[in-house]
């Protein structure tokens, strides 16, 4: 906690909090986009809860930073590239991630409006779920960016929480 008190703590946390922010727009951005297909007076609970589990699963991530640093040990070999655990959650977070924003990006594009019927809304727990699967992959690199810039915990969750 000391470290939050010293001009090296202070440039830290102002530093990881702009960071912060900056990778917390693309999130930002999947939330509004899938909560889109909700019914107008669900939207604003799904984005407020998106946000929430958003900064919980940051937390969460930064409080199990030690377990993530050490899945560094080869699960598996691709030719002469040694496959960890922590490349293997990346990876598959970034094929996701590809997933769904080219979904999306279609489906705003090329999916409505060429003699398709409006869809109906999607259900609000079923948003929610999509929204917390897409807050885990997106706290990836917030976390992977905290774990670069400081070795203080509390610094890494304060940034998180202001951001």
């Amino acid at each position: 906690m000391e470290a939050l008190l010293t001009a090296p703590g202070i440039l830290s946390l102002a530093t990881l909090t702009f960071l912060e922010i900056v990778l917390g727009i693309d999130n930002i951005i999947f939330i509004s986009l899938v909560s889109n297909d909700l019914k107008q007076s669900q939207k604003p609970m799904a984005r407020r809860l998106g946000l929430a589990l958003a900064l919980g699963f940051r937390i969460l991530m930064l409080l199990g930073i030690t377990w993530l640093i050490g899945l560094t040990a080869p699960l598996f070999y691709l030719g002469d590239h040694a496959v960890s655990g922590r490349d293997a959650i990346l990876f598959v977070g970034g094929v996701f991630l590809l997933a769904k924003s080219s979904a999306e990006i279609f489906k705003k594009t090329e999916g409505r409006g060429h003699g398709e019927h409006e869809r109906q809304p999607k259900s609000l727990l079923g948003v929610i779920i999509q929204i917390g699967l897409l807050d885990i992959v997106f706290s990836f690199d917030s976390v992977l960016t905290a774990i670069g810039m400081t070795d203080d915990l509390v610094i890494m969750i304060v940034a998180v929480v202001i951001s």
